[in-house]
């Protein structure tokens, strides 16, 4: 036995002898361990340790000939644990190492990993026909593993991959026998092989924090808890913060989304199993309990009707700005274009809200339109030199409110897409456009009125900063809504690939 390692002898009767070695991680790798009880300590780059740790028992089969299956899950497995004290999820990646002495063939041996004291497989197969994973050990490595087996490897098999909860644990089983599709003689054959266990940070996910029926609103705070503040691209906004201009939160105690591409799309209008574009939206924030989303991509007349069309097709100063994926000449340009007077600025009377998104949007959505709860819009004018958007989420919260199920962008949300490097940054400034998830490329009509006057309302432009036009002039459509405070948590990532999906 070497001096940092210890032998677990693994012994079917007395004729296939298998040794493991539990190694444990520094970084990327492991090193053997002399504790009695099996146990290693590894420091990690983001958290405190992990531990590996072997149950001692030895396998035990009926007899020294090939197995079916069935006898083989009932022997006696090699258990370990791994356990995390990390604040955060670890990823495990577990390998099987032959040794260059053995005489049995490791096309010989059947494998199976389970939880502990299940006989459900994990994972299982044939060991030559699991990945050569040589490729994933340096040469630092390598010197570690023979010290570890108390000799010279001949293979490394990758096994099986998981996670780590946060302060958790995982007990395994590892199952091997002689596979009962072999014919030639295993009599006075030898099978020698170690367990290595590597660790590494891993990424934080939606469905880590996640649970089918989990309220929406919650799961996603849950996720920023887990995760840690602006991990994932999500904020929480009580107004204090160690990270930059934290300190121009919204104070709201909102959770909201920024930075240059969040995972943070839902699948919202349909059900079918891959997401159409014109069914994604993405989430502005949770609000309380209720989430705030926004079509991912522009609205065209099929949602939200005719009127208020004064043209459809590029209406940008330059159109190559626009990231979405429709066809732009079928974007239809809308005006606000007020039932009482068109050249007003009044949200409350306003055709595209009245009739465009209140009714033709609404009656469009179908039954989907029952998870959208009515809400108080703040529709009162700011002022054009407010700056920021902390300032100009303070002058919008302490304006007039309108009740209704649709609305469109306040000119804060648009600031708070940015990345809190921006947040500093005036919203009349172009620059305010970089990492902002929230810019789409074309002119786009936001909720806020202007208050010098009665005839404007702002806008994002094609260049990526906030203006102010007259409301009779014609830009894009994003409709923005809150989900009912009881909406459930399905499925999904956040991802374009995976949204969320939603009941």
């Amino acid at each position: 036995m070497s001096q940092k390692s210890r032998i677990i002898t693994l012994s079917v009767l007395s004729v296939l002898i298998v040794v493991c070695v539990v190694l444990g991680v520094t970084y990327s790798f492991m090193q053997a361990n002399i504790d009695s009880n099996s146990v290693t300590e590894v420091s990690l780059s983001s958290c405190a340790k992990i531990t590996l740790e072997d149950g001692g028992d030895s396998i035990s089969i009926e007899n020294s000939y090939p197995v079916s299956r069935n006898k083989g899950i009932q022997t006696e497995p090699y258990t370990f644990t791994v356990t995390s004290d990390c604040e955060s999820y670890v990823g495990v990646n577990m390998y099987l190492a032959t040794l260059d002495t053995n005489t049995l063939s490791d096309s010989s041996i059947h494998y199976v990993i389970t939880e502990h004291d299940s006989k459900e497989a994990l994972v299982e197969g044939i060991l030559r026909d699991a990945p050569n994973a040589l490729g994933e050990f340096s040469a630092d490595d390598q010197n570690q593993l023979n010290i570890g087996l108390g000799g010279t490897f001949g293979t490394i098999y990758k096994l099986y991959n998981d996670d780590i909860p946060l302060q958790g644990s995982v007990t395994y089983d590892l199952y091997l026998w002689v596979d009962e599709s072999v014919t030639n003689d295993t009599m006075n054959q030898e099978f020698r092989a170690g367990v290595a266990i590597k660790s590494y940070d891993r990424e934080i996910l939606l469905t880590d924090a996640c649970s089918i029926g989990d309220n929406l609103a919650s799961c996603i705070k849950e996720f920023n808890i887990l995760a840690g503040d602006g991990i994932g691209g999500l904020y929480y906004h009580d107004g204090v913060g160690t990270y930059i201009n934290a300190s121009e939160e919204a104070g709201d105690n909102s959770y909201r989304y920024s930075g240059s591409n969040p995972n943070n799309f839902v699948c919202f209008g349909s059900d079918s199993v891959e997401c159409e574009n014109d069914n994604l939206y993405r989430i502005i924030g949770a609000f309380g309990n209720e989430v705030k989303l926004i079509k991912y991509d522009y609205t065209t007349s099929n949602m939200l009707g005719t009127n208020s069309v004064d043209y459809y097709g590029p209406y940008s100063d330059d159109i190559e700005n626009y990231l979405g994926y429709m066809d732009t000449s079928t974007i239809a340009a809308y005006s606000w274009n007020s039932i009482i007077d068109s050249g007003a600025n009044s949200w409350a009377t306003s055709q595209l809200n009245t009739i465009n998104l209140n009714v033709n949007y609404v009656n469009n959505l179908g039954e989907w339109a029952n998870l959208i709860d009515e809400n108080d819009w703040y529709i009162g004018g700011v002022d054009f030199s407010l700056g920021t958007a902390k300032a100009f989420y303070t002058a919008e919260s302490e304006s007039i409110t309108y009740s209704a199920k649709i609305g469109l962008l306040y000119v804060s949300d648009y600031g708070y897409g940015a990345s809190p490097d921006s947040w500093t940054v005036s919203l009349n400034d172009f620059n305010i456009k970089n990492n902002n998830w929230l810019y789409m490329g074309l002119y786009e009509w936001m909720i806020t009125p202007y208050s010098s006057t009665q005839a404007y309302v702002f806008r994002i432009s094609g260049f990526g900063y906030a203006v102010n036009s007259n409301s009779t002039a014609n830009f894009a459509v994003r409709p923005c809504f809150y989900l009912n405070y009881d909406v459930e948590y399905i499925s999904g990532d956040g991802s374009k690939n995976n949204p969320i999906r939603i009941n």
